[in-house]
């Protein structure tokens, strides 16, 4: 409450017949003040945990604000397990560089993410199956980090922020001759780095 709510109070008692002094209206708007004040501290007394958001006290009475990722810094929502970035690697199918539907939802997100951070580099790491000569795979990993890399930047991100590799066949994710093996090799992985 602030003064005008004291003084509209004195406003009630007079309108109420009652006999109001100036005491009495002084003592309303001190009321007045020590309510605004208790709930101002009250409001103030969070505790800053070790990431610097605000958690209540226990045993206050304030609840604590939804966390936005206005609030969050970069690294603490590259740490969300639970957001759409934590998913960093993106499938292709056998001889493709064509992303698929899903992964561009995943990757919409990711492109929304590095427009919001300019403090955020990420580099586009491409991969391919064993099938195929050496080069042909360091191409067509190519093919598939520049894919990811464009879809990016068409959502925003800066071409400053991102790099891309192809490393083929060289790095598999998964040891194996079968097509279980195969398509978890056929890859883009998304690695970032805070600049």
């Amino acid at each position: 409450m602030n003064r005008i709510s004291g003084i509209a109070l004195a406003g009630i008692f007079l309108m109420s017949g009652c006999a109001v002094k100036d005491e009495d209206i002084n003592n309303a708007v001190d009321q007045a003040k020590n309510a605004a004040q208790q709930q101002q501290d009250q409001d103030q007394s969070q505790d800053t945990d070790s990431a610097g958001i605000a958690t209540p006290i226990a045993g206050s009475d304030t609840q604590a604000s939804a966390l936005t990722e206005d609030t969050l810094s970069a690294q603490q929502l590259l740490d969300q397990v639970d957001s759409p970035i934590a998913s960093r690697v993106i499938y292709f199918e056998f001889d493709s560089a064509k992303v698929s539907d899903d992964s561009l939802v995943l990757l919409e997100a990711h492109g929304d993410f590095l427009a919001g951070q300019g403090n955020v580099n990420v580099t586009l790491s491409g991969h391919g199956d064993e099938r195929g000569s050496r080069e042909y795979n360091i191409a067509l990993g190519d093919r598939r980090a520049q894919s990811v890399r464009r879809i990016l930047l068409f959502q925003g991100a800066s071409a400053d922020q991102i790099e891309t590799v192809s490393y083929g066949e060289e790095q598999p994710a998964v040891l194996g001759h079968d097509e279980a093996a195969w398509g978890k090799n056929r890859r883009v992985e998304l690695i970032y780095q805070l600049k």
